[in-house]
Formats: C-alpha cells, structure tokens, sequence
C-alpha cells in the first residue's frame, strides 16, 4: 500500500514532527497519524500543506493517497 509522502517532504525539509506540528496549528500524535496512513480532515491537510510552504493546489503532491 502506498502512503502519503507527507513523511519524505518533511524530512527533506529537515523538519521534525514537532516543528511541523507546531507551525501548522496541530499535535504531533496527528502528524504521526497521517504519516501512518490514517485519514485527515481537510481542514488539518489544509493546515499542513500551508505550514509546509506549499499551496492549496499542491495537495494531490502530499496528500494524493488520502483525498
């Protein structure tokens, strides 16, 4: 089963799940959900493809497997 990239983006950008978490708005356990493959609500997507520097238009980049 494929899974999101969000954990490859993240770590490239050399971000923990911490810091990620921390500017989008968010806890780490729902970092570490997603990464895992669980579900998201748009809102908490919405809120971390912003936090990472990307668009809403990018989304299918990081979250294509969840939407």
């Amino acid at each position: 089963m494929a899974k999101n990239t969000l954990k490859n983006i993240r770590e490239q950008m050399l971000l923990s799940k911490a810091e990620l978490a921390r500017k989008a708005g968010v806890s780490p356990m729902t970092i570490d959900r997603i990464e895992n493959g669980e579900k998201a609500r748009m809102e908490t997507m919405r809120k971390i493809i912003l936090a990472l520097g990307f668009t809403l238009e990018d989304k299918d980049k990081i979250f294509a497997d969840l939407l």
